[in-house]
Order: C-alpha cells, then sequence, then structure tokens
C-alpha cells in the first residue's frame, strides 16, 4: 500500500501544482475507503473511513481518520486522531492528535503537542524535535537539538546534537544518549530505568555514514536533474514524447531489442575507430553522444511509461503536459528508489535504459510523427 499510494500521492500533487491555471485546486480522489488528496493549501475536514494520503504546501488534517496516514508537505499539522499508524515527512510539523498504532515522522521542526498521543512506538527525526506529549512505546529519535518533555512508557533511544529532558518527562523505561554535549536534565525529570551515555562513533562508523549520506545526495541531485531533463522535454518536443510512449506501447519487445543492439553495438564500433588512427576523432565524438544518450534514452522511457500509465488510469488528464511530466517524476522517483534494491534495482533500470534506446532508434522510422 506504501509506495502505491506514495506514487499516487506524488501525481495528485505534481498534477495540481503544476498545471498554471490549477495551482489552488485541491484534488481528491477516494478509492473504496481510501482518501488521497493533494493541493497548494490542503485541510481534511470531514472523517475517513479507511487510509489517508495527503500531499501539499500546507496541510491541515483535522478529521477522524479510521485507517493509516501517510502525509507530505512544507507545513503540516494533525488536529484529529488516526485510527492506525502515521508515516508524514514537512519542513514544519506539530502533532496534537491521538495515533493508534505507531508514528514515523522526519521534518525540519517537529513538534508533538500536549494533547498528542501515541498508542504505540515513535521514530522521530528532524533539525529540532519537541516531545510534549504522551508517548506508550519506545522512543527513538535523532535531531541537532531534542527535547523530551512528556511521558514516555518504554525506553528511548537519541542521538543529537543536544538532549534535554524537560520537567515533564518522565520515561519509565532506560535513557540512552549519544551526543556531543552533556546531557541537560531538570530536577524535576524522572528517568525509571536509569540513564546511559553512549560511546561515539568510530571513525570508521564515522566514515561509512559520511559515505552513504554523500552517495544518498548525489543520487538526489541526479534523479532531480533527471526530472528537470523531463519537463524540458514535455515542454519543447510534447509531440515527440508521445510518439515515444505510443512505441513503447505498441512495441514493447522491438523497443527492448534494438535497445539492447544498440547498447552492444556501439561500444564495439568505438573501439573498431580506435584502432585506426583517423577514426580516433570519430570514436571519441561517438562516445560522448552515446554517454549523452544514455541518460535521454532513460528519461524518455519514464515519460513513455507515465503516458502510458496515464492513458489508462486518468484518460481525462492524459494530454495535459503538466500530468505528463508529473507522471514521469512520479516514476524516476520511484525508479530512484527502486535503485537501493542490490539486484532488483539495477535490472529494473537496465531494462528501462534499454527500452528507451530502442523506443529512441524506431523513432527514425518516423521522420512525420517525430517532426
Amino acid at each position: 500500500m506504501f509506495w502505491s499510494a506514495f506514487a499516487w500521492s506524488l501525481l495528485l500533487a505534481c498534477g495540481g501544482v503544476l498545471a498554471d491555471n490549477e495551482r489552488r485546486e485541491v484534488v481528491t480522489q477516494v478509492l473504496g475507503g481510501d482518501h488521497y488528496v493533494a493541493g497548494g493549501e490542503v485541510t481534511v475536514g470531514n472523517p475517513v473511513d479507511g487510509d489517508l494520503v495527503v500531499t501539499g504546501g500546507d496541510v491541515n488534517v483535522d478529521a477522524k481518520v479510521a485507517g493509516d496516514v501517510l502525509a507530505l508537505g512544507g507545513r503540516l499539522r494533525l488536529g484529529g486522531d488516526v485510527g492506525g499508524s502515521m508515516t508524514a515527512a514537512a519542513g514544519q510539523m506539530m502533532i496534537d492528535g491521538k495515533v493508534g498504532r505507531n508514528l514515523r515522522v522526519a521534518g525540519g521542526r517537529v513538534e508533538l503537542e500536549h494533547r498528542s498521543e501515541i498508542a504505540g512506538n515513535l521514530s522521530v527525526g528532524g533539525g529540532q524535535v519537541r516531545l510534549r506529549g504522551i508517548v506508550h512505546g519506545q522512543v527513538l529519535a535523532g535531531g541537532g537539538t531534542v527535547v523530551i518533555d512528556g511521558p514516555v512508557g518504554g525506553d528511548v533511544v537519541v542521538g543529537g546534537g543536544e538532549v534535554e529532558l524537560g520537567p515533564n518527562a518522565r520515561i519509565a523505561g532506560q535513557l540512552r544518549y549519544r551526543s556531543g554535549k552533556p546531557l541537560r536534565q531538570d530536577p524535576d525529570a524522572q528517568v525509571s530505568g536509569g540513564i546511559e551515555q553512549l560511546p561515539p562513533l568510530a571513525n570508521r562508523e564515522r566514515n561509512k555514514a559520511w559515505r552513504g549520506a554523500r552517495a544518498a545526495v548525489v543520487g538526489l541531485l541526479w534523479t532531480l536533474g533527471l526530472v528537470a531533463m523531463a519537463g524540458l522535454l514535455v515542454r519543447l518536443l510534447p509531440n515527440f514524447c508521445g510518439a515515444v510512449a505510443r512505441t513503447l506501447r505498441e512495441r514493447p519487445g522491438a523497443s527492448l531489442l534494438l535497445g539492447f543492439a544498440l547498447l552492444v553495438c556501439v561500444p564495439v564500433a568505438v573501439v573498431l575507430l580506435f584502432v585506426t588512427l583517423i577514426g580516433v576523432p570519430l570514436g571519441l565524438v561517438t562516445l560522448a553522444l552515446y554517454g549523452a544518450l544514455l541518460p535521454v534514452a532513460y528519461v524518455v522511457a519514464a515519460l513513455g511509461l507515465g503516458e502510458w500509465a496515464l492513458q489508462r488510469w486518468q484518460p481525462q488528464r492524459a494530454e495535459r503536459r503538466a500530468m505528463r511530466f508529473a507522471a514521469a517524476a512520479v516514476l524516476l522517483l520511484a525508479l530512484s528508489l527502486l535503485a537501493f534494491i542490490p539486484v532488483l534495482g539495477a535490472l529494473v533500470g537496465f531494462g528501462v535504459t534499454l527500452a528507451g534506446m530502442g523506443a529512441l532508434l524506431l523513432q527514425l522510422r518516423r521522420p512525420t510523427t517525430a517532426a
């Protein structure tokens, strides 16, 4: 449910926000008892019988949700109660309701107000984290500044630049923390299970974490570049992108086969050109064009597959450039997440690239359509 809901919410958000005449539109889809809502300013005021997937610039959930909640936004406020679990990410987040199971959140500033109550466990990460509500389970928190000023029924594990226990902190379990500064504890704060300061990370672990973070940042920037390329192609070559989409729908096997042939034959041709001195300049130019073709083919395949998905599930919006770009952006983001799966991610990315290269090659036989 999570990945399909995440992709669907991003699709609605991009389609509603990017279209010039729909910047203030709130798009809502109801499938069974589940609600999918996206827009610039979103307020959920009616009860939701199933799950809720919501995204927007300013999101307010004031109604009761019977199932789970997945929320993305610039600013997010939960004022209603959630029967299941909640997963959310936002620049600024305020939780002022009850969550029936687990809460997993991340943001620049995360605050659990006094009325908030988490029946299960809490996992939170952010620049500034302040916990004033009730958590019946365990707490796993990380951030630049972490302040615990409320009851916790289980153990607490905290990592942060500064860790503070307020006067209302009542931790029934053990507190384990890792910080570069001493723990700041109010005299009225209580920790029943004792306090343990964890040792700092070893250099090897720190370097490994840094390399992982750097790789994640590079991957994010690369994905954003591909999304920007998709936007340019949809903007400048809409008919060509439509022709590629039709090719992928009508001739997927031929696209994969020709893409594989192109992937193998071009490097062989470049090697043969390097054998002769006169062919070295041409080989270098061919190699450069070949390297540039690979990301273009990847993006073109995402555009084609996104348009195919729109034609199947949202045919009334398939002709809008904003929706075509949104569908491609969703696929590119999903593929970037899928790349973290060791074998499956590489195979899927390889197949998408092959399909895109083959579809581009097949356009040479459709000069009228491509023009």
